[in-house]
């Protein structure tokens, strides 16, 4: 059971290009998943053994323990994919979680930064050191291409076309796709170029790579996070902000500047629609907003309320 599940992580790592954090949150999964079938029929050598009722009993269980329902839903999403794998290892012969109802999940509206938020943002690292060079370009980056932390710090030199203005990007599952960067991300990128400096002994991969930390060697996804928590607390923006808000802000101020659902869908690099529709939920409820404060007839208007 133990060589399926390191199988399985080793395949979400090599072959998905999951994040450490994603591998994880499923090593996590099946740690409870375990501790829950050892204490009611004991140990099990192998996913063959894992019954259909074993599991609807551990979802039970879960529901018991007041889990969320996000939490819930992700450790079955978990199950899925290991049984799937594990069906085309040929250690099982159907996939006993595929019957297992996912409870309903509402979707939350994502956390964005207004136009004059994200400037004050970029704004924030000195211009007038390497480390806030590297940082202003970093961000200008992520604002300007949509890119999640992991494909930032996967970006490689070789990866940003001067002349198309263009960056190859490594997304999940290592689906490659092509993302223009604007002007600001441009010069930003050219000017942390000029003062990068990588460590004398460094290796291939880190000398590669676009983004380096005080050390020449690669940043990594937990620097960033790091990174983007001081410039909050200098420019006083919203703690609860994190590097995917960046990602966010890119794609709703692209939907409140026109852009059509399929473009921006193509650009994030998203595999449905679906997971690109959340975004006009957001500009949707801007406009509400905006219209309830604003039209004399609205219904949360003051004008009207005697």
């Amino acid at each position: 059971m133990f060589a399926a599940i390191d199988g399985f992580l080793r395949y979400l790592k090599i072959e998905r290009n999951a994040s450490e954090l994603t591998i994880k949150s499923y090593s996590e999964d099946f740690g409870s998943l375990l501790d829950y079938v050892r204490d009611r029929v004991g140990e099990v050598s192998s996913p063959a053994e894992l019954q259909i009722a074993q599991l609807r009993g551990y979802v039970a269980y879960l529901h018991e323990c007041d889990y969320a329902r996000t939490t819930i839903a992700r450790r079955l999403a978990s199950l899925r994919s290991f049984f799937r794998y594990c069906q085309r290892e040929g250690l099982v012969t159907s996939n006993p979680a595929k019957v297992l109802r996912t409870p309903r999940v509402g979707r939350k509206l994502p956390h964005f930064l207004t136009i004059e938020q994200i400037t004050q943002l970029l704004e924030a690292p000195p211009a007038n050191e390497a480390e806030g060079l590297r940082d202003r370009a970093l961000l200008e980056t992520m604002y300007s291409a949509g890119l999640r932390v992991a494909e930032l710090v996967g970006m490689n030199l070789e990866h940003w076309d001067r002349d198309a203005n263009i960056v190859r990007v490594y997304g999940k599952g290592k689906k490659e796709r092509i993302a223009p960067i604007g002007r600001h991300a441009s010069k930003a990128l050219s000017r942390w170029l000029e003062v990068r400096q990588p460590a004398p002994d460094a290796k291939p991969a880190d000398r590669a790579a676009m983004f380096l930390n005080r050390f020449g060697t690669r940043l990594t996804t937990r620097s960033v996070g790091r990174m983007l928590e001081k410039y909050l607390a200098v420019t006083g923006l919203d703690q609860l902000t994190t590097p995917h808000t960046l990602r966010h802000t890119f794609a709703t101020h692209l939907l409140d500047g026109g852009a059509d659902l399929r473009s921006v869908q193509e650009l994030l690099g998203h595999k449905s629609l679906t997971t690109t529709q959340i975004y006009t939920h957001v500009s949707t409820k801007r406009l509400k907003d905006t219209y309830e404060q604003s039209h004399p007839h609205a219904a949360k208007n003051g004008k009207l309320e005697k």
